[in-house]
């Protein structure tokens, strides 16, 4: 038998170019910068318009290509029979169709070499159908890593491909030029021991801050690389300072790119954590290719507020942040160098969660603040919190701007599960499973909005084959029992470190950790505190003779929901577990006078919501009634709200709750829509007034106020507004695409709306429907995009503005002139002098006023 690895190099290139080159459209002179990336789908005969090649004629070619390999064997030497002959034939021309699907450029392809060019175009074909034995898989392999050979051969050939590569070339030195520029400017000169130090900080801040933790993988939960899981959301703010209807948005990543100094609001769990540790791997990694040139060169400084505040101590000054926050290198660190840095405006200080401090703490955190930002100018810096724990513009006289995080969208939720599913090495089907019923249900709908919450839902819709709890208290629940009970058990850990507590035993010693903690406005409390607290509970669970260390061991051991952050110091892993468990607890103690005591209180609102949920009937009408004649606005709301999470209300009780909610419909503003939405849900859409009722101001906040709503029932609402003749309606109208399901939207929504209002897109499938409604005037790219898809997917005669959030890419913007119509282009990214001279005649071009441009500037 002949050694079939032998066989593909016994081809002779004049037989394996010529097919080859048939596969392949003929190309023009230059670079290719004018018409649309040179993809390979782009490149191939048998793809798009040009079909000079058929599928057939691939299969002509495969057929060819075998044939000769096995002419080249000696008598006697044939690897394969005729059958698996055919059968490497169709698996070979199935691979080599692959060229028209397969998404990388010429030059990129080129970069891959052979070998892994091959396996991108394999990856995507299956050989077990094929029925391919040893041999006819080498026999594959081999005519497939030569026939990717010569096709890349033939792409340096290309006219377009040197000058192409050249162009590349050019700007990726262009931007390295500019990140050595950047370096130079922003690095002192550095002693040896700065300088060996502020290497060793870097690597522990890639260790500390490179993992996230994602709930319910292995039914418990599991480190993924910051890389591969972080999901980009989007931070917003009203445009120019003013309570504007209209939202500029960024991708949250980018919030120090255009201000040196940012107050971030966010929910629990909507990704605040993990956007301060992307933030500081980033600037820690001395990477310089990512983009954000603003992080160039920068040192970050991770301090997390429920670690730095401690009660009776000052804040920290800067010689002690690292300190502060248990660094391991903090001893090694050279006297003054936090100082040197700050002076040096290379600091990214990361400050993370005002509200997880007490709240007589928050104005002594402000004064802190206040006198480092004036010390120390020119540092960026991030200061995250809870939504309602400060007042509004808390942070303005010290010169942050103000943005909120904003909820993950449908296509930010799909794609956070599909990467869960992949990560979990479960089928597609089960995530996609998973998405249908995110999408059909409003409940799971209304859950599914940030990592959290979607990561409990995957786990839950796993461990479950497929059944889902319906509400936020049956999803916690059953993320304990999952956690508690069975984690240990379904791993079969027999005899597990610690004594074995029983699930009701470990919910009572958690709960009553988590109650002292919201009682005394605490995030962290010291393990001294953590041993009384269990050690008053044992005799009353006839534990006492195990001792409160061995049952502490055990909780945190074995729970999953405890940590110790620093030495000596006890939190639980997530605020919303804390909520949960200190709710449940109060409930059973009857302390529902002291929950309504603190209505005023942001970090009590999840408690009331969570104790109506465990509170018995006659309990959660006691509980309504209170908050509903509180005579504060935040106690009506809050009824509202919890009229969702109360089992069973009398009809007097929900009568007097709603009566408290419509003194606040229509809303007043924007800022009361988006509470008002938060807190009625599908109850408030009843009491919205319709498009008749209202004038034009008015009807634009009950349209703002029901997109809030988010829901099916929202939809239906909506669609009573979409011929109304208001712009400011229409506008709201056409930015809340991405609210709701995008196909449907387009077709109840879209299709009514006049087209000159500006849309966002940031996938090819809100390209293509776009293109189904026959075209739209203003498009708004979000995002990274290809230009071909830009050229290929959007109604050329119909688009007259165009708004692009992202950096273009390397064609430049000279592809523009494939639109006869556009009148306006605004590029809202940085960019260079070099662009405006691509831009085609009788195009209006609007770039930011600098060269490191602000996302937040309004849109052409």
């Amino acid at each position: 038998m002949v050694d079939v690895t032998a066989l593909g190099a016994r081809v002779a290139s004049s037989a394996v170019v010529p097919l080859v080159r048939r596969l392949f459209v003929r190309d023009g002179p230059g670079a290719g910068l004018v018409d649309r990336p040179v993809r390979i789908s782009a490149l191939v005969s048998f793809r798009g318009e040009k079909r000079n090649v058929t599928p057939e004629d691939v299969d002509k070619i495969a057929g060819e290509l075998v044939r000769r390999a096995l002419a080249s064997a000696g008598p006697g030497e044939e690897p394969v029979d005729a059958a698996e002959a055919a059968a490497v034939k169709d698996a070979l021309a199935r691979t080599l169709a692959r060229l028209g699907e397969i998404t990388v450029e010429d030059y990129e392809a080129v970069g891959l070499g052979p070998e892994r060019f091959a396996r991108e175009l394999g990856a995507g074909v299956p050989l077990a159908p094929y029925g391919l034995g040893e041999g006819g898989t080498l026999l594959y392999e081999r005519l497939l890593h030569t026939a990717s050979l010569h096709i890349l051969n033939f792409l340096t050939q290309r006219s377009t491909y040197v000058a192409r590569q050249q162009t590349v070339q050019t700007q990726q030195l262009a931007r390295l030029v500019r990140a050595v520029d950047v370096l130079l400017e922003r690095l002192p000169s550095q002693s040896a021991e700065d300088a060996g130090f502020e290497e060793r900080y870097a690597d522990h801040v890639a260790a500390r801050y490179g993992t996230l933790t994602i709930y319910g993988l292995d039914a418990g939960t599991r480190e993924w690389p910051l890389d591969t899981a972080y999901l980009s959301l989007e931070a917003t703010r009203p445009r120019d300072g003013r309570r504007d209807p209209e939202y500029a948005a960024v991708a949250a990543e980018q919030v120090l790119a255009g201000h040196d100094q940012v107050f971030l609001r966010g929910v629990a769990g909507s990704g605040k954590t993990t956007l301060v540790q992307w933030l500081a791997v980033t600037a820690a990694g001395r990477v310089y290719d990512h983009g954000l040139t603003h992080l160039i060169g920068r040192v970050p400084f991770v301090l997390p507020m429920r670690r730095i505040v401690r009660p009776g101590a000052e804040l920290p000054v800067p010689g002690d942040f690292l300190r502060a926050v248990g660094c391991p290198v903090a001893g090694e660190q050279p006297p003054g160098w936090v100082e040197r840095v700050l002076r040096a405006r290379r600091g990214v200080l990361l400050v993370d969660g005002i509200d997880e401090i007490a709240g007589d703490r928050r104005a002594a955190a402000r004064r802190w603040l206040r006198e480092l930002v004036r010390a120390f100018p020119g540092n960026l810096w991030l200061v995250t919190s809870r939504p309602s724990a400060v007042p509004e513009d808390w942070l303005a006289a010290e010169g942050f701007s103000e943005l909120v995080l904003a909820p993950m969208g449908r296509d930010g939720v799909a794609t956070f599960v599909r990467r869960w599913h992949r990560a979990a090495g479960t089928p597609e089907s089960v995530g996609e499973s998973l998405l249908e019923s995110v999408r059909t249900t409003s409940e799971l709908n209304r859950l599914a909005t940030n990592p959290l919450m979607c990561g409990m839902l995957c786990a839950l819709h796993l461990d479950r084959h497929g059944f889902l709890p319906q509400d936020r208290k049956s999803l916690y629940e059953a993320a304990l029992t999952m956690l508690l009970e069975r984690r240990d058990r379904e791993r079969e850990l027999h005899d597990p470190d610690g004594a074995r507590l029983p699930y009701a035993v470990q919910v009572q010693l958690l709960q009553k950790l988590a109650w002292w903690l919201i009682r005394n406005g605490r995030q962290e409390l010291d393990r001294a505190d953590a041993l009384r607290i269990v050690g008053r509970a044992l005799p009353a669970l006839s534990l006492a003779a195990d001792g409160e260390e061995e049952i502490y061991r055990t909780l945190l051991l074995r729970s999953g929901l405890l940590r110790e952050p620093a030495e000596g110091r006890v939190d639980f892993l997530h605020r919303t577990f804390q909520d949960y468990l200190g709710a449940r607890l109060a409930v059973q103690e009857m302390d529902f006078d002291l929950l309504v005591d603190h209505l005023e209180r942001d970090d009590w609102e999840d408690v009331i919501l969570l104790a109506l949920a465990h509170a018995r009937p006659r309990e959660a009408e006691y509980i309504l009634r209170r908050l509903a004649d509180s005579g504060d606005p935040r106690g009506t709301l809050l009824a509202a709200s919890g009229l969702r999470y109360a089992a069973e209300v009398a009809p007097e009780v929900r009568k007097r709750v709603e009566d408290g909610l419509a003194a606040h419909v229509p809303p007043v503003d924007f800022e009361a829509a988006r509470e008002v939405a938060r807190a009625g849900g599908d109850l408030v859409l009843g009491l919205l007034p319709g498009p008749d009722e209202v004038d034009n101001r008015t009807a634009v906040r009950v349209v703002h106020t029901a997109i809030g709503v988010g829901s099916e029932a929202a939809l239906r609402f909506l669609c009573r507004f979409r011929d109304h003749h208001g712009a400011g309606v229409q506008q709201a109208l056409a930015a809340a695409w991405h609210t709701f399901d995008r196909d449907q939207y387009a077709r109840e929504i879209l299709a009514h709306l006049r087209r000159q209002w500006a849309v966002d897109v940031s996938t090819v499938d809100d390209l293509r429907a776009l293109r189904s409604l026959g075209g739209w005037e203003h498009i708004r790219v979000r995002g990274a995009y290809r230009v071909d898809d830009l050229t290929g997917l959007i109604v050329t005669e119909r688009l007259a503005q165009l708004t692009l959030e992202a950096a273009h890419p390397v064609e430049g913007l000279a592809w523009l002139s494939a639109f006869p119509g556009l009148r306006t282009v605004s590029v809202l990214a940085p960019t260079d002098g070099a662009v405006a001279r691509q831009v085609p005649d009788g195009v209006k071009l609007e770039l930011p006023v600098a060269v490191t441009s602000s996302p937040f500037l309004p849109q052409g």
